[in-house]
């Protein structure tokens, strides 16, 4: 071989090692607490998954078979996990100020809190939690209202009512005082072990919407719904900031575009969902009432101001989003 041919040759050889490396597929792991059978496991395989073409090896995992419930941040902060279907709750230890986001009746409706989600009065909030926790919010899919639904044989109209009431809440004080302010006496269970705890009056009442109450059969056991909407949920879509920043610049334009996407679609499905399911339920014999909420929400309120949780709220942003 000549010292021409030898040149040309490895001259090929580095043009294809460069290419490879160009075309290498990211992987992306993903866990959460919802079941295989879920609508919402189905859209965000399709609108984000497959959204992300060939560069992207999407691998989600679900009904906590990957991560427990509550572990996927610490899993996504050590290197374990990638991305993650978080509560706004998760991030309360490292960045107290997120407690504001999880106060029942911050958001009036579904229009409110997406107004507030697509402005720009959470940045600040956003960047502590960027810089504290290593992590970056892509997106906010709504999941539905979470209303109060139980076993029993009377309307909860007002706070007093649910004295002595175990209201299943997930793990975590931020979850737990959401049940304490309601009314309730707060009882930790794991989204997948709630059937079972329902079945066996290890809790009486339970907070899901109407999506999650129908995937999750809670349906087939409780016997009232009482329309709080005490919070307008929306999950937190999030990435580790390590992978994020491994990225190129046209790969996290394209993560992000799959997110939105991905919010878009199940935004549209819970809205469907929510129209739809109130006649369903009523037709299995399920009472479905509206409560005095006004009453709940001042009594809520009345109890967070009182308590350690208000203290960390950043000034005036409880106002900016009320004004929205």
């Amino acid at each position: 071989m000549t010292l021409k041919t030898l040149l040309a040759t490895s001259a090929i050889a580095l043009t294809l090692t460069a290419g490879a490396a160009s075309a290498q597929v990211v992987d992306l792991i993903y866990s959460d607490t919802v079941a295989e059978t879920d609508i919402r496991t189905t859209l965000l395989r399709r609108e984000f998954g497959e959204c992300l073409g060939d560069g992207f090896n999407f691998q989600s995992y679900h009904g906590a078979t990957l991560f427990a419930q509550g572990t996927e941040l610490t899993a996504m902060q050590r290197g374990n996990l990638d991305m993650g279907n978080l509560a706004i709750f998760d991030f309360l230890n490292q960045v107290p100020e997120t407690s504001i986001l999880g106060v029942p009746f911050l958001f009036r409706d579904y229009a409110h809190m997406r107004a507030t989600y697509d402005s720009d009065v959470l940045d600040g909030l956003l960047a502590l939690i960027e810089e504290r926790v290593g992590v970056k919010i892509l997106a906010f899919p709504y999941i539905g209202a979470r209303h109060l639904s139980y076993i029993g044989d009377r309307q909860y109209m007002a706070p007093a009512d649910l004295a002595g009431v175990r209201l299943r809440m997930p793990g975590g004080e931020g979850w737990q005082f959401v049940g304490t302010a309601m009314g309730a006496t707060p009882v930790p269970v794991a989204f997948t072990e709630l059937y079972t705890a329902l079945q066996t009056r290890t809790v009486d009442a339970q907070d899901n919407g109407f999506p999650a109450t129908r995937s999750m059969r809670f349906d087939e056991l409780i016997t009232h719904m009482g329309l709080t909407s005490h919070l307008i949920a929306a999950n937190e879509f999030t990435i580790s900031l390590e992978k994020w920043n491994s990225l190129t610049a046209d790969q996290q334009a394209q993560v992000q575009t799959c997110a939105d996407q991905f919010e878009a679609a199940l935004d549209a499905i819970t809205l469907e969902q929510e129209a739809s399911l109130r006649g369903e339920f009523e037709a299995q014999g399920i009472v479905v009432y509206e409560p005095d909420n006004a009453a709940f929400r001042s009594h809520v309120f009345e109890v967070y101001r009182n308590s350690p949780y208000s203290a960390d709220w950043p000034a005036g942003l409880l106002e900016a989003i009320s004004a929205l």
